[in-house]
């Protein structure tokens, strides 16, 4: 998915909140521990959002006297943990991404930027694959009454569990395949 400045998608993929550790002492800014006017330790884990903790990690202390060094390190989300990669490869299929990550996708996406995770990129590509799969064969069924009822409660259950970038595919998938059914009823007019 290409975003930009402006997508309200990629924004919100950003304000997501990933583990983020802080190292060095930083006077004053304790309230983001609920210690309003304190230092913040070093070693204190907080959730930031994706972007101030991407900010963060490439900046450095620059001083004469010690070596440049990070003021915070950044830790994979909860939603690309092991033990959801290990449930997407049993059956990706079966994970409600959208309870991990309303943007899950997006924020694997930003994540893989910042951390060279090969096996979360293969896990994430291959889930795409087969989830995609499936997507497509719902999109193509809703309004055919085919498929038990998918313009029911099936359906809706169906979406809840689809991150944003799944939802999108889902309703290019069901757009063009109403477009199609359109063109060939004119064709078949002709």
């Amino acid at each position: 998915m290409s975003s930009s400045y402006y997508d309200i998608d990629a924004i919100l993929t950003d304000a997501q909140k990933v583990p983020t550790t802080f190292e060095l002492d930083i006077p004053a800014l304790g309230y983001l521990d609920n210690a309003a006017g304190h230092t913040l330790k070093s070693g204190t884990r907080l959730d930031l959002p994706l972007w101030l903790s991407e900010m963060l990690a490439v900046s450095s202390t620059a001083s004469s006297t010690t070596p440049s060094k990070s003021l915070v390190t950044l830790d994979l989300p909860p939603s690309l943990a092991p033990r959801v990669m290990n449930a997407l490869k049993a059956d990706p299929k079966s994970v409600d991404l959208r309870a991990l990550a309303q943007h899950f996708y997006g924020l694997g996406e930003r994540i893989l930027e910042l951390f060279e995770e090969d096996e979360v990129c293969n896990v994430l590509m291959a889930s795409w694959r087969k989830r995609a799969a499936e997507i497509s064969d719902h999109a193509s069924q809703v309004g055919q009454g085919g498929r038990g009822g998918m313009a029911s409660g099936d359906g809706v259950e169906f979406l809840r569990g689809l991150d944003e970038w799944e939802r999108d595919l889902f309703r290019r998938c069901h757009d063009s395949g109403k477009a199609m059914r359109v063109w060939m009823g004119e064709v078949k007019k002709n």
